[in-house]
């Protein structure tokens, strides 16, 4: 029985297992009654990772099938500064699971798509998950955030991009689509007029303890995992996929 390595945003960690991904969601999501209910996100490392940054022969010693044959479902091999210790190239897809354990597959694609807009709005995910406010592209602001040189710096980001509607580039008259946002609303538009008055500000914090568990139907291209020397990106279907190829996962998130 194969054993997957995943690479855990929620929160991070790396956990291997015998359940492929789609079961893994669900167990992680709504599987026992010690597993908080809510969305999910991983990775899942390429089969055959190697690395002498996690003991991976404890992993192949103990992730194995109970003795009625049922397979493992958990084993935690890492908690703690993660994310920064798996190389770009051993990351496969993105799953997203949904609170009721229903899990979607994003594939990476390349190139990034084309970036127009005056503003973006970021939920960071992974080590840190405040909500930024910033006038860099996807790749522009994973380079940013982990330059090694700048005081306040992550050495790997783990992000999505919100719809920010008309605001991207008309932050004080622009309507804000289907935007989610939990905080009165002033505060937001004040946050991106702040930027666009200020030639070198680059990016804002909205909300410092932005909560993880946000609506699916806010995200505007997709996730994206890099740093200094290259991004993945993980675009999130569009609303006719979502209806049609992917309805029972769309279903699910309301």
């Amino acid at each position: 029985m194969r054993t997957y390595l995943y690479l855990s945003m929620t929160p991070e960690s790396l956990v291997a297992s015998q359940l492929p991904p789609d079961e893994f969601g669900a167990y992680m999501a709504v599987g026992t009654r010690k597993s908080a209910h809510g969305q999910v996100i991983f990775f899942d490392l390429l089969e055959g990772f190697q690395s002498d940054q996690f003991d991976l022969d404890y992993a192949a010693e103990n992730c194995v099938s109970h003795a009625d044959g049922k397979p493992k479902n958990s084993l935690y091999l890492a908690i703690y500064r993660v994310l920064e210790r798996v190389p770009l190239a051993a990351v496969n897809s993105l799953w997203l699971t949904t609170s009721h354990g229903k899990t979607l597959e994003l594939k990476q694609t390349k190139p990034l798509p084309d970036f127009a807009d005056r503003f973006y709005l970021y939920q960071e995910l992974c080590p840190v998950h405040p909500l930024i406010a910033s006038k860099l592209a996807p790749h522009e602001f994973a380079a940013f955030i982990t330059r090694p040189d700048k005081p306040l710096q992550v050495p790997r980001i783990c992000f999505l991009d919100f719809d920010l509607g008309e605001m991207a580039n008309d932050p004080e008259n622009g309507k804000p689509n289907q935007l989610y946002y939990p905080d009165p609303f002033w505060h937001l538009r004040g946050c991106l007029l702040e930027l666009q008055s200020s030639p070198k500000k680059h990016s804002k914090t909205v909300d410092r303890l932005h909560p993880q568990a946000f609506p699916y139907h806010c995200i505007r291209t997709g996730f994206y995992l890099g740093d200094a020397d290259g991004v993945l990106f993980f675009p999130f279907p569009t609303h006719v996929e979502l209806e049609g190829k992917h309805y029972a996962w769309w279903r699910s998130t309301r």
